[in-house]
């Protein structure tokens, strides 16, 4: 049987990982000079919390190979096949670690790139563990998520510039210029990596965008969705409810973003993948 590996960073929430038996490695977040294991000593909450009263971007690691190979040694042990979907490895190095944790356990884990961060990594670990559940082999498994992968498409709101220039990516003055002329950001995820997609002017317009993004997924018939957010349930909320609008009988999981992607997401961000 295939048993469902991933990592901390996919902001799954915690009741969802445990309804699938989905085993997770965690990442290490660093703020204050004080390193934590994501979602094991500090919970996203917590986190927000010190990031915002931090004047520093805290940093972020990866697992090592050997918080990997544990894992899957143990899965193989119990007679199961390790499928271990990490976030992208144009973010991170955990799948790099992950791939040197399956040759330290025995090369029989699959280790599968997800080319996302958040909830579109956290969507095909659930489909996967679906899947798995059901008795679905890898061969069957690999296609779908490789289905998914290629389509979805992952959409990042910026709430605020702060964690930007505290990451050295914006100066203060520009900041402060687009922050009186009231200029939002959207990123999205291109092939694992993030990019601007838009700056627009005001927070109606902000809004529009993200609407006809969600609009046009709302075509494709997809019907799962995801939603994390940095202490902003309230936007996440809005929009999970305009997905429903849009598509009869959608899935819309809400999570909260963990250490790992809230560093770059900021106070008040959002991850849609649609």
């Amino acid at each position: 049987m295939v048993r469902v590996v991933t990592d901390s960073s996919c902001d799954l929430p915690g009741e969802l990982l445990k309804k699938h038996n989905i085993t997770f490695v965690s990442l290490n977040v660093s703020v204050n000079n004080k390193t934590y294991k994501e979602d094991v000593e500090i919970s996203p909450e917590e986190f927000w919390d010190l990031m915002s009263k931090s004047g520093e971007l805290p940093k972020t690691s990866q697992p090592t190979p050997a918080d990997f190979a544990n894992v899957f040694t143990t899965i193989q042990e119990e007679g199961d096949t390790p499928l271990c979907i990490t976030i992208s490895s144009g973010l991170s190095g955990t799948y790099q670690s992950a791939v040197l944790g399956r040759e330290l356990s025995g090369n029989k884990a699959y280790i599968f790139d997800s080319l996302a961060g958040s909830i579109s990594h956290g969507i095909q670990v659930l489909i996967a563990a679906r899947m798995a559940e059901k008795g679905k082999d890898l061969e069957s498994i690999l296609p779908v998520l490789e289905e998914y992968r290629e389509n979805v498409k992952i959409i990042i709101p910026l709430k605020t510039l702060e964690n930007i220039v505290k990451g050295g990516r914006l100066s203060r003055v520009q900041a402060s210029i687009a922050n009186f002329l009231n200029i939002k950001v959207i990123l999205h995820g291109v092939k694992g990596k993030v990019e601007l997609l838009k700056k627009v002017r005001g927070t109606r317009r902000f809004r529009e965008a993200i609407l006809e993004i969600i609009d046009d997924s709302a075509k494709t018939g997809k019907k799962i969705f995801g939603i994390t957010h940095v202490d902003n349930l309230d936007d996440a909320t809005f929009f999970a409810d305009e997905i429903k609008k849009r598509v009869e009988d959608a899935e819309v999981i809400i999570g909260k973003m963990g250490p790992t992607i809230a560093t770059y997401a900021g106070p008040g961000g959002l991850i849609l993948a649609l």
